[in-house]
């Protein structure tokens, strides 16, 4: 499998110019980006990773994973597997309800793709909440007539992943390897699943970023990579055209031009798949770029303003006769812009001669939504080890260093579930009874603080996390046990 070609923007009708500018406009916003590629014509002219996130490690794509399981439907149909007008309670007899309501019986594989199975509200907790995520969803009310209403539905896309299990024997992945994941030369991912051992569909893929940026590029050319069908012309024209109206209510103009199969419709004649916090596939046909993006926006509305500058500093910089522009100093000045840019972490700082002796210490916290019970910490020269003790799950011990960075494994949440994951420690005295310790998980968006203030026989702690779907934050006191 050929590596992507690396060039100049320049050699495609951008300017390098444009692209620092946009890089620029990118960090006045306090657009917190990890990683971005930009392909044009199939070739990388731009990418960045900020230090410590790097190429090779896979990142969590939240609901971007449903663009992935939609190709997988489409694959799974061209091959006689489906039919996108095959009725979904057909495939699981034994999971369906003992009375099948009429609306239920007109749900079709199309209604799945395109948000449009006739749930009035978000299912999401209904199903989830219990084992068998089929035969929830199947026992939910339809209230509307399917086609006729469309409602964002993740449940609706882990659907689709069942019924392709149930359809060829395989699991969503095991699906995919020769199908997708090989030919565009992706390892083996890991996506998380159901309680029953059933791929999420809908959420829990990691890829890398050229990863998705190679997925990406096989949208872009109508289904092929490297001339090897890999989904027919036919079921792409489908999944990025309309097929549900999802204008009514909507609040961002990229959420208001029509939805797909899974794939969000956008101006200028663009797509895109998108997860939460900022995953991002975003492909624009006529000016042959894909755009590859994973960031830690605490809120979707960043990711509007993400796509504002996409279009204002590189779709509308474009030039639009496609010559060569010449090579300037500003081609290898913004290389440099890319390869300098670092994620925002805490500066390594002389430990105060008077700090608090913490080593021994442990100490009782408060009642607190992390259900954190016990810190300990062992002292060690210039590194520090630290056991998080809780009440209801393992206990972790992590070690910090106050020189430099530490490269840890460490049991963190993902999309559906906690996982061992890869993350990175940074520890630093703010003065000499006050110590913040922040912990990076370099596999998803997820940025965790904790800030100790030392006390005579007690500690205040304050808890931060940059995104999450539950808390963000917390404060609360602990007194020193032996």
């Amino acid at each position: 499998m050929a590596p992507l070609v690396r060039e100049f923007p320049e050699h495609h009708g951008l300017s390098s110019k444009a692209l620092s500018r946009f890089f620029d406009r990118v960090e006045q916003n306090k657009l917190q980006v990890n990683s971005f590629m930009l392909l044009q014509d199939g070739q990388v002219t731009a990418q960045m990773w900020r230090a410590p996130y790097r190429p090779n490690c896979p990142q969590l794509l939240y609901s971007l994973s449903k663009s992935v399981t939609s190709i997988a439907v489409g694959i799974a149909a061209d091959n006689g597997y489906v039919h996108l007008d095959d009725p979904v309670n057909h495939f699981f007899p034994e999971q369906c309800p003992e009375h099948i309501s009429e609306n239920l019986e007109k749900m079709k594989i199309h209604h799945l793709l395109s948000m449009n199975t006739g749930h009035h509200s978000n299912i999401y907790n209904a199903v989830t909440g219990e084992k068998d995520w089929v035969r929830s969803f199947l026992s939910l009310e339809v209230e509307c007539e399917p086609g006729s209403y469309y409602s964002y539905n993740t449940p609706a896309t882990y659907m689709l992943s069942a019924i392709i299990q149930q359809a060829t024997g395989q699991q969503l992945v095991d699906f995919l390897m020769p199908r997708l994941f090989e030919p565009l030369g992706i390892d083996r991912p890991v996506w998380e699943t159901c309680p029953m051992g059933i791929v999420a569909g809908g959420m829990g893929l990691s890829l890398t970023t050229e990863g998705v940026a190679k997925f990406g590029q096989m949208l872009l050319d109508k289904g092929k990579y490297e001339g090897k069908t890999i989904v027919s012309e036919a079921y792409m024209a489908l999944a990025t055209r309309e097929q549900s109206d999802n204008r009514q209510g909507a609040k961002r103009i990229d959420w208001a031009q029509g939805y797909g199969y899974q794939f969000h419709l956008c101006r200028k004649g663009c797509f895109r798949g998108d997860g939460s916090n900022g995953q991002l596939c975003f492909v624009a046909p006529e000016q042959r770029i894909v755009i590859a993006a994973t960031s830690a926006f605490p809120h979707m509305d960043q990711l509007q303003t993400f796509l504002d500058l996409i279009y204002e500093h590189i779709i509308d910089e474009l030039d639009s006769s496609q010559t060569v522009l010449p090579l300037t100093a500003d081609s290898v000045a913004l290389r440099q812009l890319l390869a300098d840019m670092a994620y925002p972490v805490p500066v390594a700082r002389p430990i105060p001669d008077n700090a608090a002796d913490l080593d021994g210490r442990l100490y009782r916290i408060g009642d607190n939504p992390e259900k954190l019970h016990k810190l300990g910490f062992a002292r060690i020269g210039e590194r520090l080890e630290v056991r998080f003790c809780y009440e209801e799950s393992e206990n972790r011990v992590l070690e910090f260093d106050f020189r430099s960075p530490v490269h840890v494994h460490d049991s963190h949440v993902k999309d559906l579930a906690i996982h061992r994951q890869e993350a990175v420690t940074y520890a630093a005295w703010h003065d000499n009874m006050t110590l913040k310790l922040t912990l990076l998980y370099i596999e998803t968006p997820y940025c965790v603080s904790y800030t100790l203030h030392f006390t005579a026989g007690g500690i205040k702690l304050h808890f931060h996390k940059n995104v999450s779907m539950t808390f963000r934050e917390y404060q609360v006191t602990g007194h020193q046990i032996k």
